[in-house]
Order: structure tokens, then sequence, then C-alpha cells
């Protein structure tokens, strides 16, 4: 007797296909054509991801940049999906999120960050999941914050709440693609601003959220307006889905 399951599944493959001959579906690193049983990325490009695996360690490039832009009492964690380069085909996971609206390649890469996460004791008590805010002008314009679709889905995978507001970008600053680390910390002075939420004051492990880690200007602005709200023994960890390797 046939498992009704592999019927099922047989079922799904076959009208993915074909709903593929109307609207090709292509994989989002590669641009090839994806395969009834492939999601966003090829199984090739998905192989060769390269990841950090940045979750299960302590100490890690990206948390001793994180580390050396902020003023903490002790050592926070930073962690990111996989290596970000601007050669690097892989960039279009990011890209194609936040430029091109692909909700569901950011949602797919998001949830994955989120079960690194997870599974990871050094964010197994993350209580709130904060993504970097848009300033209101540059959110109405784009129409969603690509950090707090990111935000979501890692808030998600570890059963903790996410506060959209508990953070705002009170000052809209100029683009930080070609400023240098020093005038990009400059750039974000006093551009964040914590609200004094109830979820943030009773956090006790809060999770930063952004789509790219560059040089951590941006990331450590949001670490310093929420320090004005969280006591210094609290964890203020962040977590990206690219990361800047030579940023």
């Amino acid at each position: 007797m046939i498992d009704k399951r592999l019927l099922k599944l047989n079922f799904k493959t076959f009208t993915s296909a074909i709903a593929d001959l109307a609207l090709p579906r292509v994989c989002v690193v590669c641009g090839q054509g994806l395969m009834p049983e492939e999601r966003h990325i090829c199984l090739e490009c998905l192989a060769d991801l390269p990841l950090t695996r940045f979750s299960g360690m302590s100490h890690n490039p990206m948390a001793d940049l994180y580390n050396a832009r902020i003023e903490a009492d002790f050592y926070q964690y930073a962690t990111a999906l996989f290596y970000y380069s601007a050669t690097s085909p892989y960039r279009k996971i990011t890209q194609a999120l936040k430029y091109h609206r692909d909700f569901g390649a950011g949602r797919m890469f998001a949830r994955m960050l989120g079960e690194e996460l997870k599974a990871s004791g050094q964010y197994a008590d993350v209580d709130l999941v904060v993504p970097v805010p848009l300033h209101w002008t540059r959110r109405l314009r784009r129409g969603y914050n690509q950090a707090e679709i990111i935000a979501r889905e890692v808030a998600s995978a570890l059963g903790a709440r996410m506060d959209s507001r508990a953070l705002r970008r009170v000052r809209r600053t100029a683009t930080q693609v070609r400023l240098t680390g020093k005038d990009r910390a400059a750039n974000l002075a006093g551009a964040f601003r914590a609200a004094g939420s109830p979820a943030l004051a009773g956090a006790h492990h809060v999770l930063l959220i952004d789509d790219v880690f560059t040089t951590g200007a941006t990331l450590a602005a949001c670490y310093d307006a929420l320090r004005q709200q969280i006591s210094p023994e609290k964890r203020i960890s962040i977590a990206t889905l690219g990361f800047v390797q030579n940023g």
C-alpha cells in the first residue's frame, strides 16, 4: 500500500513544476532555474553557502568588532549566518530582500539563522528580539523594514517576543555605503532612541537584528540607545544574515 504522504509529496512536486512553466522560479544566488523541490536557492548554491558558524563561538571576529565599538561591562555575543562580500554572488541574498521585495527568500534565510541561534546555548535565553529601525521617511518610501522581517522569523524560532517599537530612528542619516568606519559612527551619533516599553524594561537578554554587519557602527549606535533603558548586567547580543569579513 502506497504511503499517503508520498502521494501528497508527489502532487506538491507536480503542481510546483506546472507553476514553474507559467512563472519560472530561479535561484536567488546563481539565477538558474529551480527544480520543483528547491526553494529560493538551488541545492548546489546551498551546499556552498559560506556559513560563518559563529553562533557556536562565544568569541569570533564579528563579536570582537562589535565589542571593540561598545563600552560593555562584559563580552557581548554576535553572530551572522554567512560571509558577505561585494564580489560574491551570495550578496544577492540580502539584496533580494532589501531592494527587490523577495520576502519569501528573506524569511527562509532568516529561519535558517533562527534555527542556528536556537541550537546554540548562548542565545537560548533571548527573550526579546529588536530589529534595527528605519527612519519613518525611508520606511514609508520602501514600504517595509527588512530587519523587521528577519527579526520576526528569528523571534519565532527562539520562542521570544519581537518588538519593532522598542527602538526608534529619530534622525535620518546619510547612506553609509561610502563612509569609513569613523565617519559611519559620526553619521549615526544620536540617530536612535529607545522607547520606554514594558517589554524592553523586563527583558533579560535582548537580540538586535540587522541584515548585514559591515563595520558594526549601526548596531553599536543601537546598543548605546538600548543601554539607556537596560541595566549593565543584562546582555544585548546581535545577529545578522551577512557578515562583511573585511568591513
